[in-house]
């Protein structure tokens, strides 16, 4: 049963004609899962792609390998090249991509676990937002989808990103 998030984004991208697409990493397809809750997705939501390793984010998404061995796959820069290929390569509207550190390891003093990065791309601009969750590896990735689906509401609702 879906949740009023993804029920209102659902309502707002239909109602503009709007074609969605995500690129996910540290959400291993959770996000395209919420969507999809909602009967009637496939509307407006053309597809996803779950890149977790750098090769799958440079092969399917076109991220450069110098984004990724300057920035790491948990950056502004990365999230953002992630939603422009995305969008890009299936013809969207809409590109949302969000890309963390779930944990329980991986984190550094820079990059603690929870770290993530969530961008929106479209044809109005480009967008990247930080978030630092502090939930286990399953809470950080309900948040991080949560966080994405707030952030895509606020951009279809025309609030300031």
């Amino acid at each position: 049963m879906p949740n009023l998030l993804e029920s209102q984004v659902g309502q707002l991208l239909h109602a503009g004609g709007l074609k969605l697409v995500l690129a996910e990493s540290c959400t291993g397809g959770l996000l395209g899962s919420r969507i999809t809750d909602v009967a009637g997705s496939s509307e407006y939501f053309l597809g996803g792609v779950v890149a977790y390793a750098y090769e799958a984010k440079a092969d399917l998404l076109g991220v450069s390998w110098e984004t990724l061995n300057t920035k790491g796959a948990v950056s502004r820069e990365t999230v953002l090249e992630m939603a422009r290929g995305v969008r890009h390569r299936m013809k969207a509207d809409i590109g949302v991509s969000v890309s963390g550190i779930a944990g329980p390891g991986g984190g550094t003093p820079e990059k603690p676990v929870g770290t993530t990065w969530i961008g929106l791309v479209a044809q109005d601009g480009e967008w990247a937002q930080v978030f630092q969750f502090s939930g286990n590896r399953e809470g950080n990735k309900a948040s991080a989808v949560e966080a994405a689906l707030n952030l895509l509401l606020d951009y279809l609702q025309g609030k300031q990103l």
